[in-house]
């Protein structure tokens, strides 16, 4: 197993048998280009368009790179970018620069991109991966802004070019090459759109676009110097960024057993076959002709303006981790939970709405907290097991959810103190998410004759059932207890569930037992 250090990223053991390569290690670094989650574009007043908006609607003349308009920098998206770097333990420098990158593609206008190349407003840092707990260095957080999106009709030849994207402000994320097989990378994601979530800096949707990954991969034999390096770019899914990344190792190590050597491309990933292909030869910096940017001046950071940022940082993820575990929930439990709760939306504000751990941290103010998991230990009865099994067969996300936390709490409340069994629980929670309503969990129950028989109610019950068993009694009078069972089943049968099953088989017995 191989351990960096938690600061320094610095090997202390490898060991470099795996199975897939074995005498090899891999080794692999990782840009990710995020979406900041601001109103508005970087350099532009332009609002930043959504995944399914009119093409070429969302467009300012500066995004359009007409002649004679200039950027003006958006602060929003600097508040979001300095939350991010201060999650990631980031050094943030007091001043930074814009650069001019030089390329010429049909889905860049201006013919350059702005970006932070030399001097990036944050440096260094590190991830502690969430599975592996492996820590990954990171090179430099920069700001830049986003490209164009192209679109090619291979029925009528046809490219097009949507200017929605362009502009819309980005994170790079550059990393250290630290990670040594696909699933360490792909845990690095993972623990990364985790963070930008807390934070309210990025929505994280690969699927959408708005995280995706260029991908640097080498080979060598252990103990040798790093191979050349491949970049795969604008892989915009974990699934597919560990295919590729695995598809691109045997590819060197082909060429090398061989007796070949690796060139330095720029490659692309095709997800049919799940092969990397050339797209062009590595560029260098200079290839891009790097210059300052002469109309945006240099972003000066007070140690004030990052103190406040600091102060209004919320509980980053691992911290919650932590708390969860020490309410005695099992690793099972948060790591559901924390799943869950990474789907939260993100506003354009950069605030995340409400997401299954602030609901369970408000049911904990009233219930223990492994209740409010387990819900009834007794009965198996999961909270998070059921309220989101519910969601996802009616098809809803959790933020979708119907039951406020404290109508929740008073139905676990009356689950845990008997007067109401957990299939009576289950059936009010099913009704509260299709026939939402403020009125109390006791009312409800009430209502819809939920509540757990009592014990007059009960008796009567089980003495018709045990009248109208007379095999089965006399089977149970010569020993053979296992029928009592049945009979149990009958009552809560009869009952529709509101029978308490332990209660109901001390009825059974004892009107057994006396004839």
């Amino acid at each position: 197993m191989r351990v960096l250090s938690a600061h320094t990223g610095s090997q202390l053991l490898y060991d470099p048998k795996d199975a897939r390569w074995p005498d090899w290690e891999i080794v692999v670094g990782i840009e990710v280009h995020a979406q900041i989650k601001s109103r508005h574009k970087i350099f532009s007043a332009a609002q930043t368009s959504g995944y399914e908006q009119v093409p070429n609607t969302h467009v300012s003349m500066f995004d359009a790179s007409l002649p004679g308009t200039l950027p003006r920098l958006n602060p929003r998206c600097v508040d979001l970018a300095v939350r991010t770097a201060l999650a990631l333990d980031s050094d943030i420098q007091t001043r930074s620069t814009f650069d001019r990158k030089h390329y010429f593609y049909s889905d860049l206008p201006a013919g350059y991109q702005i970006t932070q190349r030399y001097n990036p407003f944050s440096k260094g840092g590190y991830l502690n991966l969430t599975q592996s707990g492996v820590s990954v260095r990171i090179e430099q957080i920069q700001l830049e802004q986003d490209t164009a999106k192209t679109a090619f009709d291979a029925r009528r030849r046809v490219l097009s070019i949507d200017l929605n994207r362009a502009g819309s402000g980005l994170m790079e994320i550059v990393s250290k090459p630290d990670m040594r097989s696909p699933e360490e990378a792909g845990d690095y994601v993972r623990s990364l759109q985790a963070i930008l979530r807390a934070v309210g800096s990025s929505d994280g949707n690969m699927e959408q676009g708005s995280l995706r990954c260029d991908v640097n991969v080498s080979v060598n034999r252990p103990g040798r110097p790093p191979g050349t390096r491949c970049e795969i770019k604008n892989l915009n899914s974990i699934k597919y960024m560990m295919i590729a990344i695995s598809a691109e190792v045997f590819r060197h190590i082909s060429l090398l057993e061989r007796g070949e050597t690796v060139p330095q491309e720029t490659r692309g990933f095709h997800e049919d076959s799940h092969e990397t292909f050339k797209l062009r030869s590595k560029e260098n910096s200079p290839d891009y002709r790097y210059m300052p940017d002469p109309n945006i001046p240099p972003l000066v950071l007070c140690s004030e303006y990052i103190e406040r940022i600091r102060g209004s940082m919320p509980e980053l993820p691992a911290k919650t981790r932590i708390r969860l575990i020490k309410c005695g929930l099992s690793d099972r439990d948060v790591d559901v939970l924390m799943i869950v709760d990474s789907q939260k939306e993100v506003g354009f504000d950069g605030k995340t709405g409400g997401g299954i751990i602030a609901y369970f941290d408000e049911l904990t103010k009233e219930n223990d907290a492994k209740i409010v998991v387990n819900w009834d230990l007794t009965l198996s009865l999961r909270l998070t097991h059921e309220l989101l099994g519910q969601l996802t067969r009616r098809g809803r996300m959790f933020q979708q959810n119907t039951i406020p936390a404290t109508q929740m709490g008073e139905l676990i409340q009356m689950v845990q103190s008997g007067s109401m069994t957990g299939d009576s629980g289950k059936e009010l929670l099913r009704f509260l998410l299709d026939n939402p309503s403020d009125k109390p969990a006791h009312q409800l129950a009430d209502e819809l004759a939920l509540l757990t028989l009592q014990d007059s109610a009960l008796q009567i019950l089980c003495r018709d059932v045990v009248s109208s068993s007379p095999t089965e009694v006399k089977l149970i009078r010569k020993g053979n207890m296992k029928i009592i069972n049945k009979l149990v089943g009958k009552v809560m049968k009869k009952s529709r569930g509101r029978a308490d099953a332990q209660a109901t088989l001390a009825v059974l017995e004892g009107l057994i037992q006396t004839p």
